[in-house]
């Protein structure tokens, strides 16, 4: 099996006859390849690259086909050619839990799939490695479940918007407010899904194929529900560089996920499904992405309908009307947008039923003139994906496959309650309870007059000892227990696997003391009803008590904000009723993120937050309740004081100005009650020796940080180094951010131990976007390191002076290959076959280190190449196109081959490719 290739956006195709029935592995492929003839096709062949062979696949296509393949609710079978059914649109953001298993419906919910803590809670350990651990628990059971083992293995996850407002309504969904802590921990959940290694790779044990395909979203700036259907996220570019997609940015350089989801907003007026700017200028010439771009469902729907007339409508460039269903189908899949989710919010049409008119209308798009060879594109993309993925191989070659039928026997899963929740094993339920445990937040842990704490709670191990758990969300009942978004349903089988707060304290606690009680009080009439006072007042009897409080779905959600940060129903007094008559009050805050915490946060002496923690939350709580494990979580967002301290949510605008204090930790000027970071432990910490191996340095060098963390508490724990950087020098016109983080590193020590923590430090890895001069710059003059537990709990600062300008080098090499001055008559911005005897134009882009593009943009917009930068072309099989010494390319006979454009310039060199498939 031939390894994966490292491609670049496109491949281009040749056709070859006939099919051989028995290459086509699994009985589902073999009997729809009952038509086929016995010569063995190059798409069969594992002597080529994925690309290679979807080139070949594609170009057997008729048009109406390869449409049919660009709807994810589901892409059809095509028996002549062998394929099978496909549905892409399945979820597994904290565990396995849809599957597009019927035609034009939504995906499937799974039931009683493993439940892991939600992603805000994983950015809640800043621990990657963890979240690595819990992706590939979760693709593990994905390959388990899903159909064969071996299809629908697109996962629309991980959301990887920032979390820039707490009352988004799908703040769960997201890792951080932050950036680099967003990339980081969707970096080790691609990773995981993928079947990669930690540091982004395929291992040599998958031979060459992909576990899982995950796709990050959603692209871009779509963080308010109550405008997502079309609202605009309006912007500067800067902002949308160094903030809004900055994390998918480093997400592709650093791993390269299957797919991106397009979101359903405009963004600076466009919608983002249709962007050529959003979805190739940026995602694929500058950032490099090679995999395939789908729709959220149905984003492509919303560029015709804004929602009722709610929105305002898109007229593009060139039009006098806003677009109709073949002209909106048209602009999307020219912009790049490969896959049409075509279910959800819609209409009767889809990419699937417009194309071919569109193709035949010959609708004017922002990139060409729509044509075949826009969808041949498309449709190139999604098939690399599924090869990839070892659909079209024999079963045994692919690894992922064996072993899930190893673990569970194909064809023993079933979605109901008859299969007894089978694959949530004691190891994962382990794993899940772990987690939830990692990521839960001590807030606060007063220290009493005779210089105790409340936490972890002193159970003696005999004698009276009383407990009691008040609130709804302790105890729900288990068909109302809420395990987050995008959760598998639970039945009767899975129910028995869920844990609430007050089960997992009354176990734990009995365990240590079986003279122990541990009591549930409702302590509100119903989930948002009245107080029931003699509830409150029985917690003056207890030893101590653990006021469970919470929202859930109805609260917030997706295409819901929150109004407000408050508590919903009378939680907020019960936690304060509760605090007046036992003096030893914890409080728990189970959320989907921060809540107003002002009037209860200096009555209670112990308080802790995590979001939304799944089936074990009580295993979880009681771990760290009782010292099992000791608090090592820190926020992964700014907690404000109340909304009153945030603009508007919908709009985008990071920065303070004259009626908004800004917005995150590197842009908000007023006073939280947490800031990002923040988080204690049972243990304590020291933070020394901060070392910069350099006081002085070349906007192009590195800088080695070198500093101490020492536990000099008496309990083992775990501590998070965070390194920020701040421009103390940059003039207020500038707006720069009070500070970012820069890198971090989790350490777990025991009691007296200490280790050094080191970071390397890129001086271009701290440049800012320069609107007016298009391209990133450095900052001349000082930058400040600050060594801290918290962006404002700084220990130390050292700082460093910068000069200098940063050299531009090549980046990223991408192409759009066409037949020589034919296509530009034509007005055909991009090919997939060549005729024999063609000469092909790649019209390379070549995108620098400072983000300006050359070469080929889009049609109109082609930039000369810089002086001294030159390109050397080769051929992987010179027998089907050659490059001869001028590097000019032509189509020779018959067959596929993978071109490689070399770049060199200003020292450095940068390569990318694509395959020309000649018919």
């Amino acid at each position: 099996m031939a390894r994966r290739s490292v491609p670049l956006t496109l491949a281009l195709g040749l056709t070859v006859t006939g099919l051989a029935p028995a290459a086509l592995a699994g009985p589902g492929q073999q009997a729809l390849a009952a038509q086929v003839s016995d010569q063995r096709p190059i798409y069969l062949d594992t002597a080529y690259s994925p690309q290679e062979r979807a080139a070949d696949l594609v170009s057997r296509m008729t048009l109406a086909e390869k449409a049919s393949q660009m709807n994810s609710s589901v892409s059809p079978a095509i028996p002549r050619l062998g394929i099978a059914q496909y549905g892409w649109w399945n979820e597994a953001l904290h565990g396995v839990a849809r599957e597009q298993l019927v035609d034009n419906q939504n995906a499937t919910v799974l039931n009683n799939t493993t439940s892991y803590p939600l992603s805000l809670s994983l950015g809640s350990t800043w621990d990657p490695a963890l979240q690595y651990t819990e992706a590939t628990a979760i693709s593990d059971e994905a390959r388990e479940v899903v159909k064969d083992n071996k299809f629908d293995l697109d996962f629309y996850s991980p959301t990887i918007n920032l979390a820039r407002d707490p009352r988004w309504g799908r703040t769960d969904e997201s890792f951080s407010e932050d950036p680099l802590l967003t990339t980081k921990m969707a970096n080790q959940f691609v990773n995981g899904m993928e079947g990669k290694t930690p540091e982004g790779k395929l291992p040599a044990a998958a031979n060459g194929y992909y576990k899982t395909l995950t796709t990050i979203k959603h692209y871009a700036a779509n963080n308010s529900e109550y405008n997502r259907l079309g609202g605009d996220s309006v912007m500067s570019d800067r902002d949308l560089r160094e903030y809004y997609t900055k994390q998918f940015r480093d997400v592709i350089k650093d791993t390269q996920p299957g797919s991106i989801m397009s979101s359903y907003n405009k963004v600076n007026g466009v919608p983002a499904a249709a962007s050529t700017y959003l979805i190739d200028n940026l995602a694929r010439q500058t950032f490099g992405f090679q995999g395939y771009f789908t729709s959220d469902c149905d984003a492509i729907w919303t560029i015709q309908q804004r929602n009722g007339g709610r929105y305002p409508t898109w007229i593009p460039q060139g039009y006098d009307h806003v677009p109709n269903q073949y002209e909106r189908h048209a602009l999307a899949s020219a912009a790049g947008e490969d896959l049409d989710c075509n279910t959800g919010y819609h209409d009767a049409w889809s990419y699937a039923n417009t194309i071919p008119t569109a193709v035949a209308q010959k609708i004017k798009t922002q990139n060409d003139t729509f044509n075949e060879n826009d969808v041949d594109l498309n449709v190139l993309r999604l098939f690399t994906a599924r090869i990839s993925l070892g659909e079209f191989d024999a079963e045994t070659a692919v690894p992922w496959i064996q072993q899930a039928r190893q673990r569970l026997a194909k064809g023993t899963w079933v979605n109901s309650d008859a299969n007894d929740a089978v694959t949530q094993t004691p190891e994962r339920l382990a794993l899940a309870r772990k987690v939830g445990a990692e990521s839960i937040v001590l807030l606060e842990n007063d220290t009493a007059a005779n210089g105790s704490t409340l936490l972890p709670l002193k159970v003696p191990a005999s004698g009276a000892y009383k407990v009691a758990v008040i609130g709804w969300y302790g105890n729900p009942p288990k068909d109302q227990t809420y395990l987050g978004g995008y959760s598998a349903d639970f039945t009767a089988a899975g129910q028995r696997n869920i844990v609430s707060g007050y089960e997992g304290l009354k176990s734990a606690i009995e365990a240590m003391n079986p003279g122990a009680t541990v009591d549930y009080l409702k302590g509100t009439e119903s989930q948002r009803g009245a107080l029931v006072p003699a509830d409150v007042a029985a917690t003056a009897g207890y030893d101590a008590v653990v006021v469970y409080v919470g929202n859930d779905h109805t609260d917030a959600a997706e295409d819901k904000d929150r109004t407000t940060l408050t508590l919903p129903g009378s939680q907020e007094a019960l936690i304060n009723q509760v605090a007046a008559v036992n003096p030893n009050t914890i409080v728990y805050m189970e959320t989907i993120g921060q809540v107003n915490v002002e009037s209860f946060k200096d009555k209670v002496p112990a308080m802790l937050w995590s979001s939304f923690n799944a089936q074990r939350r009580g295993e979880a709580l009681a771990d760290v309740v009782l010292g099992t494990v000791t608090p090592g979580a820190h926020l992964p967002f700014t907690w404000y004081r109340s909304e009153a301290q945030l603009p508007p949510i919908g709009d985008y605008d990071l920065h303070a100005n004259a009626t908004s204090q800004g917005r995150t930790y590197m842009y908000f000027t007023g006073t939280p009650t947490y800031p990002f970071g923040y988080g204690l432990s049972y243990t304590s910490f020291e933070l020394s020796k901060l070392r910069l191996n350099k006081t002085s340095v070349d906007a192009n060098d590195t800088i080695r940080v070198r500093a101490e963390v020492e536990n000099t508490g008496a309990t083992a724990g775990a501590q998070v180094a965070q390194l920020y950087v701040t421009t103390p020098d940059a003039p207020a016109a500038k707006q720069r951010p009070i500070k970012r983080l820069v890198a971090f590193e989790k350490v777990a020590l025991a009691p007296g131990e200490s280790t050094h923590v080191n970071f390397d430090v890129k001086v271009r890895d701290l440049a800012f976007y320069d609107e007016a001069a298009g391209k990133w710059v450095v900052d001349t003059g000082r930058y400040g390191f600050e060594l801290a537990s918290s962006a404002t709990d700084v220990v130390q600062t050292r700082y460093v002076t910068v000069s200098g300008a940063l050299d531009a080098v090549p980046s990223v090499v991408t192409a759009k290959p066409v037949v020589a001055g034919a296509d530009e008559a034509a007005d055909i911005a991009q090919r997939l076959v060549f005729p024999v005897g063609a000469t092909v134009d790649p019209q390379l882009t070549v995108s620098l280190s400072d983000d300006r593009l050359f070469g080929y943009i889009l049609k109109g917009r082609s930039t000369a190449l810089p002086a001294g930068m030159t390109v050397k072309i080769s051929s992987n099989r010179s027998n089907v196109v050659r490059v001869d010494s001028t590097d000019t390319i032509r189509a020779v006979k018959p067959g596929a081959a993978t071109i490689t454009a070399q770049v060199s310039y200003n020292g450095e060199k940068a390569s990318g490719s694509f395959v020309v498939y000649v018919k």
